[in-house]
């Protein structure tokens, strides 16, 4: 050292100076130098949460502010939303893909147990997390994976464990309706689960206990469609719609969209098919039918559906199962391989929902199996 630096550093307000300069890193109050904490916080508002890794990175202030959610409450209430698609398409890895930078990234191996992993899997994303639903040796478990901080952790269990329900999330909350307990008995109760809090509250039961059956949420209500009823030999056609501020439920005869290319109004045999392949987008309820290559409509005012056009040619399913189709922001998104058999690759196909026929752009080909066990999509 100098002799200069030496009495530099000798001097009590330049000793003061630099331990501020050493500290300014981990002030909280300056994220981002010269703008105080709120402007800090405006500017990483807008940006886009795949950097968010990178700016969680650099000091110990941006990482507390990412790593409690903080942020991500704030963008929450300013409307900020950026939505990804998370899938499987292999028993053992989980994959995202952000289609507003066509980026694809691979998740953190689950901390599960094999038996938990080759299990049959439900998955919804509520709020910053993803909820994967499976079995384990003793009974039925929930795995979470946090955007947060890239991990995965064993979630707190239902009030009555359960597979096989319909479920549907609005922004940190999400509600889980029918399927089957460990017993194999099917379900008419419901749930709620609050991801900043982490747990479950128990609703009112449904009219009609079902499983196998799909929901959504539209126009700030929850609704459950079809599945299989108590007798296990036949397929509801009716829905129900759960008001969250009157917590009733109310039962919609012919709701579900037509199987098979029927015309809805009868129930039918259980055949193997998979839950309705439903999604809302703009409040707006659409279907796939897997066995017309049809996209259709719900028509809320006749409590009817009408077809608008096909699905992605190159896309192909067994009764619906090994296919996706989502709601992503302004889109309809529908994941699949061209091939079932032996095939690598998974399409991602999106169309921005109008009042048109579809228009399916390919967003990406993944390489990865062309089977899709499971897929959420997250927005926040």
């Amino acid at each position: 050292m100098s002799r200069k630096s030496s009495e530099i550093l000798d001097d009590p307000k330049e000793r003061e100076k630099q331990k501020n300069l050493e500290n300014h890193a981990d002030d909280s109050s300056l994220l981002i130098s010269q703008l105080d904490r709120d402007a800090s916080i405006h500017c990483l508002l807008r940006v886009s949460r795949s950097d968010y890794g990178s700016i969680a990175a650099l000091n110990r202030s941006f990482r507390s502010l990412i790593t409690t959610g903080e942020l991500y409450q704030l963008r929450r209430k300013m409307g900020i939303v950026e939505h990804w698609v998370y899938f499987s398409c292999d028993v053992l890895k989980w994959e995202a893909y952000d289609p507003n930078r066509d980026r694809l990234m691979q998740l953190p191996k689950m901390s599960s147990n094999i038996c938990f992993m080759l299990s049959d899997k439900e998955s919804l994303a509520v709020g910053t997390e993803l909820l994967v639903f499976g079995r384990e040796i003793t009974g039925l478990a929930i795995y979470k994976y946090s955007i947060l901080t890239n991990s995965w952790l064993k979630g707190m269990k239902m009030n009555t464990p359960r597979c096989l329900f319909g479920s549907a999330s609005l922004g940190e909350i999400a509600i889980l309706a029918g399927g089957c307990d460990q017993h194999g008995n099917i379900l008419s109760s419901s749930e709620l689960y609050n991801s900043d809090t982490g747990t479950w509250e128990v609703l009112p039961d449904m009219n009609t206990p079902r499983r196998m059956c799909s929901a959504v949420f539209m126009d700030e209500k929850f609704y459950v469609l079809g599945g299989v009823g108590v007798d296990k030999t036949t397929q509801l056609t009716c829905g129900e719609e759960f008001d969250l501020k009157t917590r009733k439920w109310r039962k919609i005869p012919n709701m579900c969209p037509p199987r098979n290319g029927g015309d809805g109004a009868n129930e039918t045999p259980v055949s193997g098919e998979a839950p309705p392949l439903i999604a809302v987008v703009k409040d707006v309820l659409y279907a796939a039918d897997y066995s017309q290559q049809e996209v259709k409509r719900y028509v809320k005012e006749e409590n009817s559906w009408v077809t608008i056009g096909s699905l992605p040619e190159r896309v192909t399913s067994v009764n619906g199962w090994g296919m996706a189709f989502r709601s992503c922001g302004d889109k309809l998104v529908v994941i699949g391989g061209p091939s079932l058999y032996g095939g690598m690759v998974t399409e991602v196909n999106a169309w921005v929902a109008n009042e048109g026929a579809p228009q399916w752009n390919l967003l990406a080909i993944i390489q990865s199996g062309s089977f899709v066990y499971n897929c959420a999509v997250m927005g926040c």
